[in-house]
């Protein structure tokens, strides 16, 4: 039978070792546990492979630096598209030793991959997780370190990969200037 906690403590343990700190925490594990929150606000009834995928979403990401890659756009497309095969692929091994069979190991991989956004309920699902938890967590210190022509090219990149819904909840949850609202907007 298999086994939810276990496949969640597997991934906590995995990425307990990043060794990058943020809040006194190891990075990815802290992003796992953001994604669950978010997952769990957003979307309460979720599936098990929906929740296995969102605390893995970047499971041991600090293994394949983004530095490994060419600048630009082509390069950072190209880590992306690995770091979906790794973080399937890792994931997957850890649902397998949770007892989960290979169509859920395989629909897990579907979700990292991002593949069907806009088309498949779950991967929109989590792309929604996903950018919530930038916004919520991440925007703001990311804000800091870009031209307000950056920031806003980025808030419109995100608002563009999240469903109606999310981009409306978003509106109600996040307080922001017009220029970065209008984004959002339905």
């Amino acid at each position: 039978m298999p086994n939810l906690a276990q496949a969640l403590t597997a991934i906590d343990a995995a990425n307990s070792a990043d060794p990058t700190v943020e809040d006194g925490k190891p990075a990815a594990l802290l992003y796992g546990e953001r994604m669950t929150a978010e997952l769990d606000a957003l979307f309460p009834d979720a599936s098990e492979v929906l929740q296995i995928a969102a605390r893995g979403q970047h499971i041991e990401r600090w293994l394949l630096p983004r530095k490994d890659y060419p600048m630009g756009k082509a390069g950072y497309y190209a880590w992306r598209k690995e770091q979906g095969r790794r973080h399937s692929e890792r994931v997957a091994g850890i649902m397998a030793d949770a007892g989960y069979g290979e169509e859920a190991q395989a629909r897990a991989g579907v979700l990292l991959r991002k593949e069907g956004i806009k088309k498949d309920a779950e991967v929109q699902a989590l792309e929604d997780v996903i950018c919530f938890t930038f916004i919520r967590w991440y925007l703001g210190p990311f804000a800091e370190t870009r031209s307000a022509e950056d920031l806003e090219k980025i808030v419109v990149k995100t608002a563009r990969k999240m469903s109606e819904a999310a981009r409306t909840r978003a509106l109600g949850e996040f307080p922001m200037p017009d220029n970065l609202a209008a984004a959002f907007k339905v």
